[in-house]
């Protein structure tokens, strides 16, 4: 009988796409809504208040692309596929709005 090792990398891989994946769309669903708020405050004159509310949806980003690096490739990966999926749904929603 042949034995196959799977490493704990291997194993974790599909748990890792999925939580990248998840943490990607929920991601992407509030930095691409909050971007209608953001553009609404810039048309406003409230460039103090879309300053920081462009700062905190770039920080939120930044930090969880940065967790999921630290996750790995995969979970990297999967969350960028989840935020162009975001990116799809919110762009069809707004065509279909106007």
């Amino acid at each position: 009988m042949i034995e196959i090792p799977i490493s704990f990398a291997t194993a974790a891989a599909p748990l890792a796409a999925l939580t990248g994946f998840a943490a990607g769309l929920a991601l992407g669903l509030l930095h691409f809504l909050t971007l209608k708020r953001n553009t609404e405050f810039f048309a406003q004159g409230r460039f103090g208040r879309a300053f920081l509310l462009q700062l905190v949806r770039f920080g939120l980003l930044i930090a969880v692309m940065a967790v999921m690096a630290k996750i790995g490739a995969v979970a990297l990966l999967a969350c960028l596929s989840g935020l162009l999926l975001s990116r799809a749904l919110i762009l069809k929603r707004e065509r279909r709005a106007s």
